[in-house]
């Protein structure tokens, strides 16, 4: 994904921005290591070296832990140059972003032969925001300006097509004179918890805001979508990041958040708050003000960019220092968290930040409960995947990408 954000600074006027949607399937294909088994495939998503305007090529492979895969007659080329990916009921979805025009909606499974097997290719609206709930894959079409209603598309996962459709006003829903902007949705009990920034929505600064020290989760029925409450903080800054899943529910059904603390106005950072994790506590649907865990302190003055929860309270974060902080960059540093004790570990065993030029924000985890594999792209075009081990702060290389540069990591299962 990382890949089709970076191609989208000209077209959106933005910068450089990043986004991320843990590849929160329904599978739990493989086992802890990596090392699939002889029904498990990951799925390497691979822009090929030196390209331009070429879109990402999907390879398959055996492990994430060891051997090769080349994008070099290889793997399977998607239509159009910017594309991203979701996992659900064992099925690979590949959205194309059309800048404003409809984008094919591409579904895959695993063939007999282990390789990918296209099951459905249509059009849909170019979104946002797109999250597995429930039977579906749930997307949003989130307008910056003009219209004031935001377009949601249940997408049946295994019927690989459209079964309902919904429109919420943004410019009611923020209640403030600006805009609602989703910033992601995830699946809470039988709920979607979808957070939301301000933003002005009008040139030049329709990305900045007059509201930058809170933070909004809109709580939706499902599968109606109507707004149930909103619930707000004023200890952070909206949650999440444009195009990034800031939200995460444990195993208990708590639900943990975080902000990078990057709200802007005029394209200058305004936010007070400092970037750190909350929590709504499972049954509940308010923040629980008891609990701020401040990882802006803990990290000695790093923001968080991106989020990947493994299990049992550990999450591998994408780290920004204060230099490189910004509104849309998740930060080629690798730090690990629990946050049940509120401890922080910085990884090591990763490349130098200072020699790395791209970090997957879509990866895989098993939900093992200490897990996580990130792509990561050195100056001099070697791209390999490393294994994260969440408990001990340690990361191992594992396998590599030839001849291209790696922008997301999922997994499937061969039915």
């Amino acid at each position: 994904m990382k890949s089709l954000i970076k191609n989208l600074t000209f077209s959106l006027g933005l910068g450089t921005l990043l986004f991320a949607c843990d590849s929160d399937s329904t599978n739990t294909p493989g086992p802890g290591d990596g090392n699939g088994s002889a029904k498990t495939k990951y799925v390497i998503s691979a822009l090929p070296v030196g390209s331009t305007g070429v879109a990402d090529y999907l390879l398959t492979a055996d492990s994430l832990t060891s051997g090769t895969v080349s994008t070099k007659g290889n793997g399977k080329e998607q239509d159009g140059t910017y594309r991203y990916y979701v996992t659900h009921k064992n099925r690979f979805f590949s959205l194309l972003y059309g800048q404003g025009n409809p984008g094919a909606v591409t579904t895959y499974n695993l063939d007999g032969t282990g390789q990918l097997n296209k099951v459905s290719d249509f059009q849909a609206e170019t979104v946002q925001v797109f999250a597995p709930v429930g039977d579906d894959v749930l997307t949003i079409k989130v307008p910056r300006s003009g219209n004031e209603s935001a377009s949601f598309f249940r997408i049946n996962a295994e019927q690989s097509k459209i079964v309902g459709e919904a429109q919420l006003n943004i410019v009611r829903l923020a209640a403030n004179g600006e805009r609602a902007h989703f910033t992601w949705a995830t699946q809470v009990g039988d709920k979607v918890y979808a957070p939301y920034m301000s933003i002005k929505g009008v040139s030049p600064d329709v990305f900045g805001t007059n509201y930058p020290d809170s933070a909004w989760i809109a709580v939706l029925s499902y599968p109606s979508l109507t707004v149930e409450k909103v619930i707000k903080d004023n200890r952070i800054s909206f949650i999440g990041r444009y195009f990034n899943n800031g939200l995460a529910v444990d195993e208990q059904g708590d639900v943990y958040a975080y902000s990078g603390s990057v709200a802007t106005s005029s394209g200058k950072l305004t936010s007070t708050k400092p970037s750190a994790i909350v929590r709504i506590k499972a049954g509940t649907t308010e923040f629980d003000k008891s609990y701020l865990f401040n990882v802006q302190q803990a990290s000695g003055g790093y923001s968080i960019g991106s989020q990947l929860y493994v299990g049992q309270g550990n999450f591998v974060l994408h780290m920004n220092s204060a230099a490189d902080k910004d509104a849309y960059g998740a930060g080629n540093r690798l730090a690990v968290v629990n946050v049940y004790n509120q401890t922080f570990k910085w990884v090591e065993g990763t490349p130098d930040p200072a020699l790395v030029t791209d970090v997957t924000t879509t990866n895989y985890t098993p939900k093992d409960g200490k897990t996580g594999f990130v792509g990561i792209t050195q100056a001099d075009g070697s791209s390999y995947v490393y294994k994260i081990d969440a408990v001990t702060a340690k990361a191992t290389r594992g396998l590599k990408v030839d001849g291209g540069v790696i922008t997301a990591i999922n997994a499937l299962n061969q039915e």
